[in-house]
């Protein structure tokens, strides 16, 4: 029986390699498509094999160098791209200032888009840094979204602020602004607020300026609230006042109007607090000579209610008709001092 497999270079030629796949994280990968899952393993074994690698990664750690493909990285990373143009012989590229397992683990994401979930919590920072140096945007969004919803606190927050001001993550840099001036004792209290005092002092400079701006807005807002607050109040009692002397509510109401104590609660809130504070001012005999500040109280009401009353001929609030009738006579101002 003949084989029928024919080994011929024209079908060779015609065999694509398995594309990289997308990033994932390699500890919660589920087997979904078993073609994806070998490519994944055979990036990650050409990576450790170093097969025929012509690219050396020299770090700190001068007794150790990392191999890789100069194709595969110039793929993956425009400034590698460039890097091995100028030099078509021997790759060397040298990698400073952060650690060996960082580069390893940046240099593996570049074979196979995917990552150890130990090492991106162990070298988050290191890992955005090279993925802006080296212009890698998979892993720049991987890294601002781990710090952002799982790898942000206190410690290294003003890290953080500092690297997003200098790798061009806005949107980083305002969450760490936010979450600074909401932990502000505690984060001037940090290793990383110092060592930003010494290296950049404009940035607490800046902070502290935020700082005030925020305490400034809080206040302005607060104010705003209380003043909303007031303004329901009076329009609430403005309301109740109305609805008194028109309609009446159960134990007070215009004279000839038949009042029930048993009816249904009354929907305006403040319908009690100004039943007795009525009852006071028509009973009250220092209500003239003006001693009486609950007098005071309701005649402020009458006089606001005057001023927003719409047709004083057919209201029923006490001393309306004469308020707004003084009013127009004296020429006096729409608001007074004395009556805010």
């Amino acid at each position: 029986m003949k084989n029928s497999y024919n080994p011929s270079p024209q079908i060779a030629t015609n065999i694509e390699p398995a594309s990289r796949p997308l990033p994932l994280n390699k500890t919660t990968f589920v087997q979904r498509n078993s073609r994806v899952f070998q490519a994944r393993e055979s990036w990650d074994r050409l990576f450790d094999e170093a097969y025929r690698a012509d690219v050396e990664i020299h770090t700190d750690s001068h007794d150790v160098v990392i191999y890789g493909h100069a194709s595969i990285l110039g793929f993956a990373s425009p400034v590698f791209r460039s890097m091995f143009k100028k030099s078509r012989t021997k790759h060397q590229v040298l990698i400073h200032g952060v650690p060996l397992e960082a580069v390893r683990t940046f240099i593996r994401f570049l074979y196979s888009s995917c990552y150890e979930e130990e090492q991106i919590e162990e070298h988050i920072l290191s890992l955005l840094v090279l993925s802006h140096a080296f212009v890698v945007p998979q892993l720049k969004r991987e890294c601002e979204y781990q710090i952002e919803h799982r790898l942000l606190n206190v410690d290294n927050v003003v890290d953080v602020f500092q690297l997003s001001l200098l790798c061009d993550a806005p949107r980083l840099g305002i969450i760490c602004n936010r979450f600074i001036l909401k932990c502000f004792d505690a984060a001037s209290t940090s290793a990383g607020w110092k060592a930003m005092r010494a290296s950049h002092p404009h940035l607490e400079k800046k902070l502290i300026v935020s700082l005030k701006n925020e305490n400034n807005r809080r206040k302005e807002m607060m104010r705003k609230l209380t003043d909303r607050k007031v303004y329901l109040e009076l329009y609430e009692a403005m309301e109740a006042l109305v609805h008194i002397c028109r309609d009446g509510c159960r134990t007070i109401g215009p004279q000839g109007k038949v009042l029930k104590e048993e009816q249904e609660p009354c929907r305006y809130e403040a319908c009690k607090g100004l039943e007795s504070l009525l009852r006071h001012y028509f009973g009250c005999k220092l209500r003239v000579p003006g001693d009486c500040t609950h007098c005071k109280k309701m005649w402020q009401l009458l006089e606001l209610h005057s001023r927003i009353c719409t047709d004083s001929n057919v209201c029923r609030v006490p001393s309306c008709r004469k308020i707004m009738r003084a009013k127009s006579i004296t020429g006096a101002p729409y608001f007074t001092l004395a009556s805010s």
